[in-house]
């Protein structure tokens, strides 16, 4: 009974705090700007209810630091922003409603966020629609920023591909060549799966099989049943959210984490902290990590972002949502100017500066599909750990040593005339 009261204790929670940023827009300190100063306003969609709760208020609270401090610094051009924040709730047509309120209503002047690929490909196609400038915080399908580019559409996190590359020879040559897949069933969930499989047999490996579950499911009983009957080298769990965490739960309560290895794409540490210290297994990759001693200027990041975030230390969504907004304001102070075609051009080629970069290497956003060439975080999810110390980086892998060319993702960018 007490544990299933923290459960729910702790589900009340992140739905207050998502409610309470939904809620929320974020102004400039009163008395930093005149009056007169027309704010350049940015709207942000993300899943704040539901399976990807945690990760979404993470995105949010990320991009109200990244805001704080370009206000403290005089703005843009300036001018104060503004984020404007809305819960697309995971739901293509909810996520497409709520665009179209902040550029027709709301006024806004730039729109980024979603943690589900579903609502990115819908949100990118509306924005487009509208002549406003997207900038994909965190979703992953490579269509994105592959086969449905648009001019208007950025991206900060990784591709699905870029995700499997970063452990997909690590898993095949420590655990063995056959794996069995639990996917989900959505755009995010398919790719990712063909990514790995695709490396998988490039490697020589055999795919067993793959199982389908929809996004919320909770009982993944029958999905471990049939993994288990499959006897593969490596369990490839595809989910995000609540969803991973609910599957490993159970997967250890099988005792599938004695008789097979486990692993998969994208980790976070919002999943990690959610898993009893017996499920925390199995070797992942994270696509931003706090723990890089020597990396300039993530020290100060954290610093900042724990004072203003109940201690809590930022997460890779928490740095999606950061970097995000220090783009569109650092194109934005390049092209003078708030206008989309004109932000787009500034933003194409563009170079994150250190202290928004967190991570070595440089990082850009390349011109031809807008893809941000990011690194990958892979490594182990430690099951010894405390708090904030979960995961044990095996590397760090230059996003542009595993990234598909522009060619090779399908992205061919039309332009307004």
């Amino acid at each position: 009974m007490a544990c299933s009261n923290r459960i729910e204790w702790e589900r009340r929670s992140i739905l207050k705090a998502g409610a309470a940023v939904a809620a929320a827009t974020l102004f400039p300190a009163a008395g930093t700007f005149a009056r007169s100063e027309r704010p350049i306003r940015i709207g942000h969609i993300e899943a704040l209810t539901g399976t990807y709760a945690s990760l979404g208020v993470n995105d949010v609270n990320g991009a109200k630091l990244a805001i704080e401090q370009i206000n403290a610094k005089g703005g843009v051009l300036g001018r104060p922003l503004e984020l404007v924040v809305e819960d697309g709730a995971a739901d293509p047509g909810i996520a497409v409603q709520k665009t179209h309120k902040l550029v027709d209503d709301d006024k806004v002047n730039f729109l980024i966020g979603s943690a589900s690929s579903a609502v990115a490909l819908a949100l990118s196609h509306a924005a487009n629609g509208l002549n406003t400038i997207y900038v994909c915080t965190a979703s992953h399908t490579d269509a994105v920023t592959g086969s449905k580019c648009n001019w208007n559409t950025f991206r900060t996190c990784s591709t699905t591909w870029m995700l499997a590359a970063g452990n997909s020879r690590t898993l095949f040559d420590k655990f063995g060549k056959r794996w069995y897949f639990i996917t989900p069933d959505y755009a995010f969930g398919h790719t990712e799966q063909r990514a790995y499989a695709e490396q998988l047999q490039s490697y020589g490996g055999q795919v067993l099989g793959n199982a389908l579950a929809p996004l919320g499911t909770t009982d993944f009983s029958s999905y471990l049943i049939k993994a288990e009957s499959m006897k593969p080298d490596v369990l490839i769990v595809l989910q995000v959210g609540d969803d991973k965490v609910n599957l490993l739960k159970q997967a250890t309560q099988f005792g599938l984490t004695k008789k097979m290895a486990i692993g998969g794409g994208e980790i976070n540490l919002e999943e990690i902290q959610g898993l009893p210290p017996d499920a925390r297994v199995g070797w992942w990759t994270m696509e931003w990590y706090w723990k890089q001693p020597n990396t300039p200027h993530v020290e100060g990041f954290i610093d900042a972002y724990r004072k203003r975030n109940a201690g809590k230390v930022p997460t890779a969504r928490s740095w999606f949502g950061f970097a995000a907004v220090h783009s569109l304001a650092l194109a934005v102070a390049k092209a003078k100017s708030v206008d989309s075609l004109k932000v787009v051009r500034a933003l194409e080629g563009l170079e994150l500066p250190p202290e928004v970069a967190l991570q070595p290497g440089k990082l850009v956003y390349r011109a031809g599909d807008h893809q941000l060439i990011a690194n990958e975080f892979p490594g182990e999810i430690r099951h010894d750990g405390k708090y904030p110390d979960l995961f044990r980086l095996a590397d760090i892998v230059p996003g542009s040593r595993i990234a598909k060319s522009v060619e090779a993702d399908g992205c061919k960018l039309v332009y307004p005339s």
